[in-house]
């Protein structure tokens, strides 16, 4: 809660990634022995790393159903309610892959937008975003096209920031030698099936073989896991009181209803719902808002600070 302000400031954006957090500390701890670190980004895009790539496998039956037969799946599961098993799949096996994967990124769907923010347009909606992107990799199977997907929007938009922002943070140079041209070239060659096997749970599959001889097993054989950030228990505990308090006097209540905000932080706290994405999300915009546009918070950066970390920098990882 101290930190998050801090945080925002260096990131210049409201880049609104829980994971942020323990990277940010992460980074901190790093600087104290070494000036130059190696991270992993790009691997899962380029190697099939994320779960959800797998999702095209677990579909093909349903996908591969005439038309007027998904028509009608996708009626039953309209009326199937929620949190029944098969509702999901039905929902997922029925929609195509333009409208059914964005990315990580979409936090609200277009009803709650349209309650959350003041000045909503429904003209203006994800796939603004995402059909050019679509459009570029149409000739592509599914699974490479997700990757395209994440290539174009969430690697560069959140993924590559975050890291960049954070390390420098700390004055701490970040190389990703994964997103080195020869690494992509190879791995633009390899097939589906050897990164996603039909069979199993693996992902990556080609990547953790070439790497059995180099790395421990306990590395090679470890599930994919991210970087969790426990938002769901702090807002229900230790962050409650914080959350609501910023979500009660933040001046961008012109922009969004942040009585709307405080609804969901509240279902959360009772339990109703996981609505801690959401929430997160709003919190991270209104203290970027409250920084930058209203100033009414002190980041807790000094001058000298200021100017050291606005320096450009040479070899800059997003540059």
């Amino acid at each position: 809660m101290d930190a998050l302000p801090t945080i925002v400031w260096h990131l210049d954006d409201p880049v609104a990634d829980p994971a942020l957090v323990p990277l940010y500390f992460v980074a901190k701890k790093a600087a104290e022995h070494v000036t130059v670190v190696l991270s992993g980004e790009g691997a899962d895009e380029f190697f099939g790393g994320y779960t959800i790539y797998r999702e095209p496998l677990s579909l093909a039956g349903v996908q591969g159903l005439p038309e007027c037969v998904q028509k009608g799946l996708r009626a039953v599961s309209r009326v199937i309610p929620e949190g029944v098993r098969g509702k999901s799949f039905l929902e997922r096996g029925t929609t195509p892959i333009e409208a059914r994967y964005y990315g990580n990124a979409r936090m609200f769907t277009e009803e709650e937008k349209a309650e959350l923010m003041r000045r909503y347009d429904p003209a203006v909606r994800y796939t603004d975003v995402t059909a050019p992107v679509y459009a570029e990799a149409a000739a592509l199977d599914d699974v490479t096209t997700m990757q395209y997907v994440d290539l174009y929007t969430w690697l560069r938009g959140d993924i590559l920031v975050k890291a960049d922002r954070m390390s420098m943070a700390h004055s701490l140079e970040l190389r990703v030698p994964f997103l080195d041209k020869e690494v992509f070239d190879v791995a633009a060659t390899i097939p589906v099936d050897l990164k996603l096997p039909p069979h199993g749970t693996d992902t990556k599959y080609a990547m953790r073989q070439a790497l059995r001889d180099v790395v421990p097993p306990a590395i090679v054989n470890r599930k994919k896991l991210g970087f969790p950030t426990p938002t769901r228990v702090w807002l229900r505990a230790e962050m409650y009181d914080w959350a609501h308090d910023i979500l009660s006097r933040s001046g961008a209540g012109d922009l969004l209803d942040l009585g709307y905000a405080r609804g969901l932080l509240e279902a959360h706290k009772r339990g109703e719902a996981d609505h801690s994405r959401k929430v997160w999300t709003v919190l991270v915009f209104c203290i970027w808002h409250a920084i930058f546009v209203e100033r009414s918070l002190d980041p807790g950066i000094t001058r000298a600070q200021s100017a050291l970390l606005t320096k450009p920098v040479v070899g800059s990882m997003v540059a």
